[in-house]
C-alpha cells in the first residue's frame, strides 16, 4: 500500500472512530421503504402504482422521469422499474457519471456515443401523454426514495427485444421484463 493510500485509510479510520454508533448503523442499514414514504413496500402493479401520490422533484427526478418516459413508457410497471434500476445501477458504478442526469445524458451530442437513444435520435422530445408522464414520475420518485433494485440483478445495460446489439453478446443477461432484456458485465 502506498503512502497516500495509508494516509487516506488512517483518516477514514479516525473519522469512523469519531462517529457515533447510531450514525454508523444508519450508514450500513438498508433504506426502509416505509421510511422512504412507501407504505407496505413496492408493488409492481398498475393498481398499486395508481394509488401512489402524484410525484414531483428536482433535476434528478426530472432526468429519471424523462428517461423512463422516452425509453419505456409503454412497458409494464415492472418494466419501468427495471429501466430505472439500470440507470441507478449506473449512477452507483464507477464506470459511469455519478448522477442520474449525468448517466442519462452521457455521450449526448457525440455520434454513436449516447447511452440512451432518445437523447441523440434527432427527434424533438415532447411529453404528449400526461397520464404516462404521471406514471413514470411516480416510478422515478419511488426509486429515488430508496426502493429496492431487485428486478434486474444489478443490470447496467438493457435493450428492447426488437433489436440485437452486438454488445449484448459480451454481457450476462440477468432478466427479461416485458420487451426489455437486461444485462450486466
Amino acid at each position: 500500500m502506498n503512502t497516500t493510500a495509508k494516509r487516506l485509510l488512517l483518516l477514514e479510520q479516525s473519522a469512523l472512530g469519531k462517529a457515533g454508533s447510531a450514525h454508523l448503523k444508519q450508514l450500513v442499514t438498508p433504506v426502509s421503504l416505509t421510511g422512504a414514504g412507501i407504505k407496505g413496500g413496492v408493488g409492481y402493479s398498475k393498481d398499486w402504482l395508481s394509488r401512489q401520490p402524484r410525484a414531483t422533484g428536482g433535476a434528478e427526478w426530472h432526468c429519471l422521469s424523462e428517461a423512463l418516459y422516452f425509453e419505456a413508457r409503454g412497458e409494464t410497471v415492472k418494466g419501468l422499474f427495471g429501466v430505472a434500476e439500470v440507470i441507478l445501477n449506473r449512477v452507483d458504478s464507477p464506470r459511469y457519471p455519478n448522477t442520474v442526469c449525468g448517466v442519462v445524458n452521457q455521450g449526448t451530442g457525440k455520434k454513436f456515443a449516447c447511452q440512451f437513444t432518445y437523447t441523440c435520435d434527432g427527434h424533438p422530445e415532447q411529453i404528449n401523454e400526461p397520464a404516462s408522464w404521471e406514471r413514470v414520475g411516480k416510478v422515478a420518485k419511488i426509486m429515488l426514495s430508496g426502493a429496492p433494485r431487485a428486478l434486474t440483478q444489478g443490470a447496467t445495460f438493457y435493450h428492447t427485444t426488437a433489436v440485437r446489439p452486438k454488445w449484448a453478446k459480451k454481457f450476462r443477461r440477468t432478466a427479461q421484463i416485458g420487451d426489455h432484456l437486461f444485462y450486466r458485465r
